[in-house]
């Protein structure tokens, strides 16, 4: 299966990303916690260079804790600012300021030894499709200031968002880049949801989740579906089909509602706190 999805507005949406970042002090990168670098645009650290950078490690709740914690330690190592948090729940969002402040103290500084007091920070937050950044900013915020909805491409502009005197957020829309170089990138982020599944085959992709599940993570689809766990990436997908009794006409299985409804609960967390990737992938 070949993953690809730029659709037309991102183009003009990295424009706008461009022309704004002159204005900008930090740039703020919501990464999705289950595939930290796998859904890092590859173009947003040329577009921050020279600028504050924080990477939040956003749905951390749905990943497994111990690589969330490898990967803060990983990108901390990189220089960045991280946090983790969970922004549907609120998880770790009101600790943002602080480290906001804690990022920006050198250009914090700066203003004070010019005479410049008081000028807030302003942020531009960036992320691919999906990955959340909406449902942070409102969180952050404490109201919907920005529209959201659980597919890709909800936030078509840019808006700025007065968070409190010290804090200016530009939100921008969720861009990916023209082509993955490794189809496994591609493949994370059709799973987490970041790429359309009206454009993929769900039952593929399914398959490719079970296999992985069934290697990485032994026991849980088992336990989760009360089925034998196969080898076999479509006997897994048949079996989850007769657990969950996903049937056409004449009782023939439905295997692609049985993908659809596997893809439901790895993305809802139901199945468990799962990460696809880890440090150690990237060495």
């Amino acid at each position: 299966m070949n993953f690809q999805w730029y659709p037309g507005h991102m183009t003009k949406a990295k424009r706008m990303m461009q022309e704004n970042i002159k204005l900008i002090d930090l740039v703020i990168e919501l990464v999705d916690a289950r595939i930290p670098m796998s859904s890092r645009n590859p173009e947003i650290d040329e577009l921050g260079k020279n600028k504050a950078r924080l990477i939040l490690l956003n749905k951390s709740d749905l990943a497994e804790e111990k690589l969330t914690e490898a990967w803060a330690e990983y990108f901390k190592g990189m220089g960045y600012s991280v946090m983790k948090v969970n922004s549907r729940k609120g998880g770790g969002v009101k600790s943002i300021y602080g480290i906001i402040q804690e990022a920006c103290k050198e250009k914090i500084e700066r203003d004070r030894k010019r005479g410049i007091l008081n000028r807030p920070v302003r942020a531009m937050v960036v992320g691919i499709p999906n990955v959340g950044k909406s449902t942070f900013i409102n969180a952050l915020a404490g109201k919907a200031c920005t529209k959201t909805g659980n597919k890709p491409g909800v936030t078509k502009g840019k808006q700025w968002i007065r968070l409190n005197k010290n804090v200016e957020l530009l939100d921008t829309p969720g861009i990916l880049w023209p082509k993955f170089e490794d189809q496994i990138v591609g493949l994370r982020l059709a799973l987490i949801g970041s790429i359309k599944d009206e454009i993929l085959n769900v039952e593929e992709l399914a398959m490719e989740l079970s296999g992985f599940l069934t290697k990485k993570y032994p026991g849980v689809l088992a336990s989760k579906y009360a089925i034998e766990e196969s080898k076999d990436k479509y006997e897994c997908l048949k079996n989850i089909a007769k657990s969950r009794h996903c049937l056409l006409k004449g009782n023939e299985l439905d295997t692609e509602k049985a993908a659809r409804l596997l893809l439901d609960d790895f993305r809802n967390g139901r199945i468990g706190k799962i990460t696809l990737e880890a440090p150690v992938d990237y060495k």
